[in-house]
């Protein structure tokens, strides 16, 4: 056998003197790529495309229809005077800046936050109460979890007008109550200081929806390791904190994030039980932002609202989200 020969017999390899060649590997068996790079789609997959997209086609109708267009829209309105029935004049910025300069706009805001601040971690608190009472294993706890999670199917607007009777100043069962502690009757919903609590305190009336996302949650926490924790000693109390708390923090998030944007549309309650007041105090961000749009007729200042609302409530998100980094546990999961 020659050089020559043998040198072709074990494939190229360099030139003399030159670099070393490298030998280009084509796509793999099967695949083909196109431009870039890119693996083109094979005809299975294509249809498999199209066949996703058609299941989930309505509710990317509906996402469009339903939250694309309108906040489009109003973003676009909310740069005009409009009151619903002449053409919309344009006027730029003018309604933002009359919304930070409205001190109806500030009330309803610290009225909202107010409510906020105290109803969703109370809520958080009744509803997994309700979780854990609902969790228990006794023979009738079917009968239980359906009594706790009833009062959350009355609609808001039906407990509203239930409420207005209990607090009644005259025959209301709540006055009768704190008449048995020498109170006296009492205006509950006439009272600015006591008006937003009768309305927090209604709101908690509605965990049973919360309380069934932690009872679920509970479920989903191995029992072996309750029975580790029992092994090593550790009480009730123990054991809460350092299993069940910390592995049902995602489902917290999730209660939390609910509870938030519910929190920033309050506006049944107040609308029936006070009409905002007395005194502006349940003057809620959605009862004003709802009077200037049907009431006042100033739809481009309502429309700056509802923008500003949903700006609000995405960046509130953002953050309960990077914070949830810190507290939030995805580490174990259920056997």
């Amino acid at each position: 056998m020659s050089a020559s020969d043998s040198v072709a017999a074990a494939g190229p390899t360099h030139s003399l003197g030159g670099p070393p060649r490298e030998v280009s590997a084509g796509p793999p068996a099967g695949r083909s790529s196109g431009a870039g790079g890119r693996r083109r789609m094979s005809r299975r997959e294509k249809r498999n495309l199209k066949v996703g997209l058609l299941f989930i086609s309505p509710w990317i109708i509906g996402v469009v229809v339903f939250v694309i267009y309108p906040l489009v829209y109003s973003f676009g309105i909310s740069l005009t005077q409009y009151s619903g029935m002449q053409t919309p004049t344009f006027i730029g910025l003018q309604n933002y800046i009359s919304a930070f300069l409205d001190p109806l706009v500030r009330t309803s805001v610290g009225n909202t936050v107010y409510y906020m601040l105290i109803s969703v971690p109370l809520g958080l608190v009744v509803a997994l109460l309700l979780a854990l009472a609902m969790n228990r294993n006794v023979r009738e706890v079917a009968i239980y979890r359906t009594l706790l999670y009833l009062p959350s199917l009355i609609p808001m607007f039906a407990m509203s007008f239930i409420f207005i009777v209990f607090v009644n100043p005259q025959f209301g069962i709540v006055n009768q109550f704190l008449g048995l502690f020498g109170m006296p009757d009492t205006n509950l919903l006439g009272e600015p200081r006591y008006a937003k609590i009768v309305i927090i305190l209604m709101s908690q009336l509605a965990a049973g929806n919360a309380a069934l996302i932690y009872l679920a949650g509970l479920r989903n926490i191995p029992s072996t390791l309750y029975e580790a924790a029992r092994i090593d000693g550790a009480g009730r109390r123990k054991q809460f904190t350092a299993i069940t708390l910390p592995l049902l923090t995602p489902t917290i998030l999730f209660n939390l994030i609910t509870g938030v944007s519910g929190a920033m549309m309050v506006f049944t309650e107040a609308y029936i039980m006070t009409d905002g007041g007395p005194d502006n105090a349940t003057l809620f961000y959605m009862l004003y932002l709802y009077r200037n749009a049907f009431s006042y007729g100033q739809l481009g200042f309502a429309s700056a609202l509802a923008v500003l609302l949903f700006l609000f409530g995405m960046l509130l998100a953002g953050l309960i989200y990077w914070l949830s980094r810190r507290f939030v546990n995805y580490d174990v999961a259920a056997g």
